[in-house]
């Protein structure tokens, strides 16, 4: 058969190119070895003969396809099926003669079908992230000061550190775009003594944030909108966005920041913690795992390098003053989750159907992989507005970490 012929030559080339301690075992029983070894590490049963043309073509958009639709089960640690795959899509485009990137790609991104959007990601079930996520469900990444935190606690280090960085004060309200389900605004009305607004798009967020506050007694301090940014009027002392300008698309990035700005009090400070391409074409994820996200995971997402969120951002009429790769932390942030999506496997295949379960199965361990080796990173910029006096600026970093804010000193 054609299809032998081509399973075979692919098999040869990939032993030649990577020896992938691999194996591709067909319906009918018939195996081919991606590696010279003594047992695979990984294991791909093709389950029909309907999946030989993903296999066949195999970026991390079609492994991932095959997967998700169970035309392929797969046998073996998930950090190893993680490495194969990767394997496997740059021997595919290797032979084709190059690094294929994703495409840039511009998405409409209107009220609509933002919301859409967000509502289709975050809104499978509260129950469902509680699963995996620290206590506070926070979805984000975190901050391991010293490398051997727990989740819990690194997430609450932070946002500490995230409201430390923008020396947020007792008494200064805080706007928080894309407040998720309000760790952040809790935390900041709690220990730093702040009045807080948390918008958000997703209903299942907006009802835990705001049983939330009511549970910590915060109601007079915290208030929760289901509203997107755009709408939010008035001035805030500080604005936070965590997460979240990552679906607001490349080419509105200038519109955001200048929306941020609008918000900002005169003396105010913004932070923005965001996913960034490794890519500076601004391609997003390599050899077709962006394609997977947008399909599966995040509709509409693009990552923008971080060349072009610092171009934005001053075109927005922000000035950054603090810039801070996070890309170890996320990377060791998506093992916790992964991991622990792994060990409450059985549970969360009583909330979601097979194809969700394998999706953000893949998914997490995917990014990780990801983060690992640069291929996306991660940055948290501190600015405020353009054009302000250089007195203004702190002498160094060292307010973040002691606490004793040179910020607006005047």
């Amino acid at each position: 058969m054609l299809w032998e012929k081509k399973l075979a030559q692919w098999s040869a080339a990939v032993r030649d190119r990577a020896n992938l301690p691999a194996r591709l075992t067909l319906w009918d029983g018939q195996s081919y070895d991606f590696g010279n070894f003594s047992g695979p590490s990984v294991t791909l049963h093709v389950k029909s003969p309907a999946a030989l043309s993903l296999m066949l073509q195999p970026t991390l958009d079609n492994l991932g396809e095959a997967y998700v639709k169970s035309k392929i089960d797969i046998e073996g640690k998930l950090s190893d099926v993680i490495d194969i795959a990767y394997g496997l899509a740059k021997t595919s485009i290797d032979k084709q003669g190059g690094a294929l990137q994703n495409m840039a790609r511009y998405f409409t991104h209107t009220k609509s079908s933002d919301k859409k959007s967000i509502q289709y990601h975050y809104d499978v079930s509260n129950e469902f992230y509680q699963q995996w996520l620290d206590p506070n469900m926070v979805y984000s990444c975190a901050y391991f000061e010293n490398g051997d935190e727990d989740l819990a606690t690194a997430q609450l280090k932070k946002i500490d550190h995230i409201l430390t960085k923008i020396d947020l004060r007792p008494g200064q309200t805080l706007l928080d775009i894309g407040c998720g389900w309000g760790a952040l605004v809790i935390r900041a009305a709690q220990k730093f003594g702040a009045r807080c607004v948390g918008v958000t798009l997703s209903q299942n967020q907006f009802d835990l944030a705001t049983e939330r506050v009511k549970a910590a007694g915060l109601s007079d301090r915290i208030e929760i909108r289901l509203q997107d940014y755009r709408d939010v009027t008035g001035q805030f002392d500080r604005i936070t966005s965590v997460g979240m300008f990552e679906h607001v698309g490349r080419k509105n990035l200038p519109a955001y920041f200048k929306r941020v700005r609008e918000l900002l009090a005169d003396d105010g400070v913004v932070m923005n913690h965001g996913i960034t391409s490794s890519d500076p074409e601004g391609g997003g994820v390599s050899y077709g795992g962006g394609d997977f996200i947008d399909r599966y995971v995040f509709p509409n997402g693009e990552l923008p390098h971080i060349s072009l969120a610092l171009q934005a951002m001053q075109q927005g009429g922000l000035e950054a003053f603090d810039v801070e790769n996070l890309r170890r932390h996320y990377a060791q942030t998506l093992r916790y989750w992964s991991d622990s999506y792994e060990a409450n496997s059985d549970k969360l295949h009583t909330m979601v159907d097979e194809e969700k379960f394998r999706i953000w199965r893949v998914y997490l361990a995917g990014c990780a992989y990801a983060f690992e080796n640069d291929d996306v990173a991660i940055y948290q910029i501190v600015g405020r507005k353009a054009g302000r006096a250089a007195k203004t600026l702190p002498w160094s970093r060292r307010y973040i970490y002691d606490g004793t804010s040179a910020l607006n000193a005047g």
